[in-house]
């Protein structure tokens, strides 16, 4: 096990309850408990994941990077990092895979922690909750039970605050992608609904003690002038653009409605027209047995009546779930300029 220093706390980040039902930890977590109830990041890995944003992120660039550490009771502890290395089409040859065995080796060559834990992913207004993070997510999980995955919204980190949330994928759903059964029918018997597909787990930052001290020094002598900026009541355009997405979710969920709609109306007439083929064959062989002849060959209502393919509902859990991100980051948003504009309204009011 690679060496390191102990240190102490400097602030926790995330200190929201885990969501969702409870996994079954392994061995140290326990019957009925989740596998990881607490993610310890070292401050030096909080700083990494932000220069790599700011160096290859643009835009709606998505940057994505290991996450390495170790694993103490029901703590997981990320001590370091590495990016993945933003290639083209052109590089058909680079393998992933072999990327991080290399960087792992040459990590555990100078007795650095190797082990992986999970992998980080930056993320543009919010929209992280895709089926691609989903499926990532799953391949991590399932391979090692305690991995994670950071979220690092650069956007929400500019308005004042570090924005750095980890989730895991809830024991329910783990279940359903084992099964790879997305139907409709699946979902309902495993009670899966988008507040029960990811947990979030509390994060807390902790520096050694020459950090912390470094951080004290740096704070005495940084300027005052620019922290005026975090009272402006003018409202940035990060809450226009966040209505904006949520309303481009809520068109595409309009969209798989109309279409479960649809389905269940085919379904509802195609049962109609199996019902009345049915009644039309059961006088006919009576017409038949009157006259005594043999009834009608029975045949296969499945291939005259072809069942239609229900619409994928995964799809729709993942909208909803982003519907509710979208949601949150308002109420967040909303809130803090609230806040202001009630501060201000008590400052003038004395002032007067």
């Amino acid at each position: 096990m690679a060496s390191r220093k102990e240190g102490t706390g400097s602030s926790a980040t995330s200190s929201s309850s885990t969501t969702g039902a409870a996994g079954k930890g392994k061995g140290k977590g326990g019957s009925g408990d989740s596998a990881v109830k607490q993610v310890q990041i070292d401050g030096l890995v909080v700083l990494k994941i932000i220069k790599h944003y700011q160096e290859e992120g643009q835009g709606t660039e998505v940057v994505q990077g290991v996450l390495l550490g170790l694993v103490v009771e029901d703590r997981l502890e990320i001590t370091n990092c590495f990016p993945f290395p933003q290639h083209t089409e052109d590089d058909a040859d680079f393998d992933e895979v072999q990327y991080q065995m290399e960087m792992m080796r040459s990590l555990r060559h100078v007795n650095i922690d190797h082990l992986h834990v999970g992998w980080y992913q930056s993320t543009y207004y919010g929209s992280f909750v895709t089926r691609a993070l989903l499926d990532s997510q799953f391949s991590y999980q399932h391979a090692i039970e305690e991995s994670v995955v950071l979220i690092y919204d650069p956007i929400k980190t500019a308005q004042g605050s570090l924005s750095l949330k980890a989730y895991r994928l809830t024991p329910k759903l783990m279940e359903v992608c084992k099964e790879k059964d997305f139907s409709p029918e699946a979902l309902k018997k495993g009670n899966i609904t988008f507040e029960h597909m990811f947990e979030e787990v509390p994060i807390v930052i902790k520096n050694s003690h020459l950090i912390n001290v470094l951080m004290w020094e740096l704070e005495k002598k940084s300027a005052v002038a620019d922290k005026h900026e975090l009272l402006s009541l003018a409202s940035s355009n990060h809450l226009g653009k966040t209505l904006q997405l949520l309303m481009d979710r809520v068109d595409e969920m309009s969209q798989d409605i109309v279409k479960y709609n649809t389905y269940m109306r085919n379904t509802s007439k195609q049962q109609q027209q199996k019902h009345q083929y049915q009644q039309r064959r059961q006088q006919e062989n009576m017409q038949r047995q009157s006259r005594g002849e043999p009834p009608l060959p029975e045949e296969d209502l499945s291939k005259l009546f072809k069942p239609h393919q229900p619409p994928a509902r995964m799809d729709s859990l993942l909208i909803a779930g982003q519907i509710n991100t979208y949601c949150q980051n308002i109420k967040e948003f909303t809130a803090q300029n609230l806040g202001k504009l009630f501060m201000a309204q008590a400052l003038q009011e004395y002032n007067n």
